[in-house]
């Protein structure tokens, strides 16, 4: 049971004293079970399939949800998955994908996969993790995601069955029978198309299967151990050997319990929470699934295609006030965005607090946002291999803008000094930005290539295992955390984390190039957008525009596309060869600076883009005698960095 809440480090550590209950669910579906069983006929989940039906959703209580749950569980179990096998998903946000998602960890492992993914990808993904079974929508005229998986399944050779989820099924009133007449004569185009394709694999459709399934057991009889592996996420690029993180059920519950001791009653029952990113990533399945079913608090998933959904964004206000909305998760992007739609008349008094991960949350956007809304954004950090949460600003004490927040309780957290061969030399003083490393039971077990998992656990000498994030931070002495940098070189583009290998990799297979770098260019409105720099071969010629169609053509992540190419005469290096990247990270931060400035014509005399140990990046302008330094720092409010305007 979460209680108020938790307002300082002070409540963290005397959670920390009495330890984890005793009595903590075993697994996942054991977790489910215990929110349904606190009221089994309250809403559970909700969906609505456009924006323009969102009065009439589709309703489950806890007591259908579970059903639904075990059914799935059960259909998976008589399609031959066991507790090491492994059920792959390709969906957007569906009741379903819940279904799947608990129903799939229940009977053995479930793999998340982003449906925006190019097929061969997507392929790619489902070997690395030998996917037995892979659930997915069913044709349908205007959705394209069977018909880019079906040309590929055939080079998947573990896998035995695909489960088919039906659009058709989700449209509401008389359209229902056009729908499921189209549906239909596109399956049977597709079976058509499909020959010798398939042989090996078994289609089923999954709201028939599980009619035939048992709703009030496991037939399988399995007793889920806390150790037992519950799910693979993908964390790496889409390029090499897939970097697949493997957690365990005990990493979930873990996460799920101390999430919710944050949290308190904000997330729990009578609370109804907006699910609007994607479930196949941990954010959407974590803090808009577990934790909330965990307490008996009502999601409403808003569309196929979350806060990309026609009308979900334009509507927000609507929406919060029709549903009596009081919390939901997002990013950056999305804060900026809705600060652009008037609330108008809209009645949004049901909000209390808005979630804010992936990305640092410009201080401006914050400020305008909680003053017009009277929301209050909790800004945090996590990651895939910590589960999800690992930070978090309190809901009931201080919000320190430009902080992630207070550690959880029971993973622990410190900032240290690594040496060059990332080997550990001491714990940093507070204020000294170092290296944050995470430990605790939500740390995950690993990847699955066993290479990947080289340097990435940290010996400090006491006895604990603690975890390389990567990231570049400092604590401050009222345990408050700060991110200063990043030292893995992810491009975060509207939350979707982007690997610069994805980028790099497929130019580097262009005859005219010798080097290529990608990184992030800062971006008010998406966070970071990737640009790539490249270096040509002695003697050989292209053009950026050139290697910009070779790029959309190999780069197999559509987000990856780089939004320009700069081509240099050198590449900056390192003493020992390697590409220097800050260099070319500062000059598209000032690149990008100059641009926002230049568009509102605010005159300035300097700009100097730094990098300062304690804060990370630092933007100096020193702006004409004509122009308006409050408008300047609304300007630069919006990127995430620390600045001064003189």
């Amino acid at each position: 049971m979460s209680g108020a809440g938790i307002s300082s480090q002070e409540d963290v550590l005397a959670i920390e004293a009495q330890g984890l209950p005793a009595d903590l669910p075993t697994s996942t579906y054991d977790m489910l079970r215990r929110g349904m069983e606190r009221n089994p006929h309250a809403k559970a989940l909700s969906f609505f399939l456009r924006t323009d039906d969102h009065r009439k959703p589709e309703v489950w209580t806890y007591a259908a949800l579970f059903a639904r749950v075990t059914q799935t569980a059960n259909l998976f179990y008589s399609l031959g998955i066991g507790r090491d096998d492994v059920v792959a998903y390709v969906l957007p946000n569906l009741p379903e994908t819940h279904f799947t998602i608990w129903g799939g960890q229940a009977a053995g492992i479930v793999c998340a996969i982003n449906p925006l993914l190019e097929a061969d990808a997507i392929a790619e993904l489902l070997n690395a993790s030998g996917a037995r079974i892979l659930v997915t929508l069913a044709p349908f005229p205007g959705a394209d995601l069977w018909d880019r998986l079906q040309p590929v399944l055939g080079k998947v050779p573990s896998l035995r069955h695909v489960v088919q989820v039906s659009l058709a099924a989700k449209v509401s009133g008389f359209k229902r029978w056009g729908a499921m007449l189209l549906e239909r004569r596109a399956r049977r185009a597709s079976n058509r198309s499909t020959g010798a394709l398939l042989k090996h694999i078994q289609v089923h459709d999954f709201h028939s299967a599980i009619k035939k399934q048992a709703a009030d057991h496991l037939v399988s009889g399995r007793v889920i151990l806390p150790d037992d592996l519950s799910s693979f996420f993908c964390t790496g690029g889409t390029t090499g050997t897939p970097k697949i993180a493997m957690r365990r059920h005990r990493n979930e519950v873990a996460n799920a319990w101390s999430a919710t001791q944050f949290l308190g009653s904000s997330i729990g029952a009578g609370k109804n929470l907006f699910c609007g990113l994607p479930l196949f990533h941990v954010n959407g399945v974590l803090v808009t699934g577990l934790i909330p079913f965990s307490q008996g608090a009502h999601v409403i998933i808003g569309t196929p295609q979350g806060y990309r959904g026609d009308g979900v964004v334009s509507r927000f206000w609507e929406l919060v006030e029709t549903h009596h909305i009081h919390f939901f998760s997002g990013v950056p992007t999305l804060y900026a965005t809705l600060l652009q739609i008037p609330v108008g008349e809209r009645n949004i008094k049901s909000l209390e607090f808005g979630l804010c991960g992936a990305a640092p949350l410009p201080s401006e956007t914050m400020k305008a946002f909680q003053q017009r809304t009277g929301l209050k954004i909790l800004e945090g950090y996590g990651l895939t291999e910590g589960t999800c949460v690992s930070t978090i600003n309190p809901p009931l004490g201080e919000r320190r803008t430009g902080s992630i927040g207070l550690r959880i309780p029971l993973q622990q957290m410190k900032v240290v000094q690594l040496n060059e061969d990332g080997k550990y030399v001491r714990d940093c003083a507070q204020g000294e930005v170092g290296v944050l490393t995470i430990s605790g039971p939500n740390i995950f077990a690993g990847y699955k290539v066993t290479e990947h998992n080289r340097g990435i656990w940290i010996d400090t000498g006491d006895g604990q295992r603690w975890l390389n994030t990567g990231d570049l931070g400092r604590q401050d002495a009222n345990g408050y955390f700060y991110l200063t940098g990043r030292k893995k070189e992810l491009i975060i583009r509207g939350g979707h984390n982007i690997d610069p290998q994805s980028i790099e990799e497929p130019l580097h297979r262009h005859p005219a190039v010798q080097l290529a770098a990608a990184v992030g260019r800062p971006d008010p409105h998406s966070g970071e957008l990737p640009v790539a720099y490249v270096q040509l071969r002695a003697g050989a010629d292209a053009t950026e525009s050139e290697l910009m169609a070779f790029a959309r053509e190999h780069i197999l992540e559509r987000a990856a596309h780089p939004k320009a190419i700069h081509i240099v005469d050198h590449l900056p290096l390192t003493a020992v060869g390697k590409i220097f990247k800050p260099d070319l990270k500062t000059r598209e931060t000032r690149a990008a600076i100059i641009s926002v400035l230049d568009a509102s014509q605010i005159r300035w005399d300097k700009l100097e883009v730094l990098t300062d140990p304690a804060k990370g990046v630092s933007i100096q302008l020193s702006l004409q005698n004509d122009a308006d330094p409050a408008v300047a720092r609304g300007l630069l409010g919006q990127f995430p960095f620390h600045f001064e305007v003189t």
